[in-house]
């Protein structure tokens, strides 16, 4: 039986830490693909000769030819340049608006069935270029976002609690920025409700630090931003569809009138499956979360309305 073949744009810290986590997984044969010669080529034969010791039989390729790339099941788009401290994600939308404008060209030209995964920010914007540029139907193109602030949220609130991070379920909303919509009345302890084992000021101060948690790991770091965590949530979704999982997912998926939205990337919950996209869940919102949601939404808005492509 053949392999899956996924392809990673980008071999930074996130496209290198993506291939070693696809690798251990074994989700299928894996193209690295970085514009600096040399790069992509030596992380692949540097994680080719770790399969022995991890117990991995999938094969790794280093390049910086995109033809190598034909194929693809998968694309992980990482390509871009990181945000420094005190960057916002929309600080690097010119930049890397030119990179997602060549990456987008080749993946229509050698990629032209693949399910694509974008972590490139400003995400929700770099996403919506993508689906524009390749003109790849909403199902194959989807961002990067969700998956990783719920997780953020998450630890918080494992942390607070002192209790296991597999006991926690939560979701975050929104575009990837400080706009983002983290949910607290969705999350649940092993079923518990989420206000039930915390105040309002506890929950507040996780939310918060759940909107700023990039900027934290920015801050720290001096030089550059996160990339396990973001590898790690690109490569739940990647296994989702590849082995038509179903699960639901908080992504960057385009809209079409859910939520109220049409037109446009937002980071909702949606059923990730061997059909790429396959449904967007609708949540029941109050008022008070759908205004935070519209708020999110209009500052994506003003963003993608500026591009110009």
């Amino acid at each position: 039986m053949t392999r899956p073949r996924i392809a990673i744009i980008g071999a930074g810290q996130v496209g290198g830490t993506l291939a070693l986590m696809a690798a251990q997984k074994e989700l299928g044969d894996i193209m690295l693909f970085d514009i600096v010669e040399g790069l992509p080529q030596g992380k692949a034969l540097d994680i080719m000769e770790a399969r022995p010791i991890m117990g991995c039989d999938v094969t790794l390729v280093g390049t910086d030819d995109y033809r190598d790339l034909a194929g693809a099941n998968v694309v992980v788009v990482t390509a871009g340049l990181p945000r420094k401290p005190g960057m916002s994600r929309d600080d690097l939308l010119t930049e890397n608006l030119a990179i997602i404008r060549d990456v987008a060209g080749n993946l229509r030209k050698h990629c032209p069935e693949a399910f694509v995964i974008v972590i490139s920010n400003p995400l929700d914007v770099m996403v919506h270029a993508t689906k524009e540029l390749t003109g790849f139907p909403k199902q194959r193109v989807v961002g990067m976002a969700g998956v990783l602030d719920s997780a953020r949220f998450r630890t918080f609130v494992a942390m607070e609690l002192g209790v296991s991070v597999k006991e926690v379920s939560a979701i975050v909303l929104g575009g990837h920025g400080d706009t983002m919509v983290p949910l607290p009345r969705y999350c649940t302890v092993s079923g518990v409700p989420l206000p039930q084992l915390l105040s309002k000021e506890k929950i507040e101060a996780i939310v918060n630090r759940t909107r700023l948690a990039g900027g934290e790991i920015v801050d720290l770091l001096k030089a550059g931003s996160a990339f396990y965590s973001p590898a790690a949530a690109s490569i739940e979704m990647a296994e989702s569809y590849l082995r038509d999982k179903k699960r639901m997912l908080p992504c960057a998926a385009y809209l079409q009138g859910e939520y109220g939205v049409s037109g446009y990337f937002m980071g909702v919950p949606v059923i990730i499956g061997s059909g790429g996209v396959e449904k967007v869940v609708e949540l029941e919102l109050t008022a008070k979360e759908k205004q935070a949601f519209q708020r999110s939404f209009e500052h994506v808005k003003e963003l993608v309305d500026a591009l110009e492509i």
